[in-house]
């Protein structure tokens, strides 16, 4: 019988990509249309703010997303893009405790 092929989409692995140097006006719309030829796009999130945020593209497909959309021009800022790093633990508070 196989899979069917919509449901496919959401069983694949994903990997998360970091799109830096976005425009603070950028949407997670123009982000997902952006990424989407790279294949089913599991989930766009922008830091409101920040200028910049992921997108969640099958892993297969994330080499070549990077290699398209790297250095690409969105509302005159190049964008950044390459692959998420984990999240790691940063220490709370500033300076020192004596």
């Amino acid at each position: 019988m196989g899979i069917d092929p919509r449901k496919k989409a959401s069983t694949l692995a994903n990997k998360s990509l970091y799109v830096g140097n976005l425009p603070y006006r950028t949407t997670e719309d123009e982000l997902r249309e952006m990424f989407e030829p790279f294949g089913p796009i599991a989930e766009v999130r922008i830091i409101e703010n920040k200028g910049f945020g992921f997108v969640d593209v099958p892993e297969e497909n994330a080499e070549a997303a990077i290699e398209a959309t790297n250095g690409k021009d969105l509302g005159g800022r190049t964008l950044t893009v390459n692959e998420a790093r984990p999240r790691t633990e940063r220490p709370r508070g500033g300076g020192r405790r004596w």
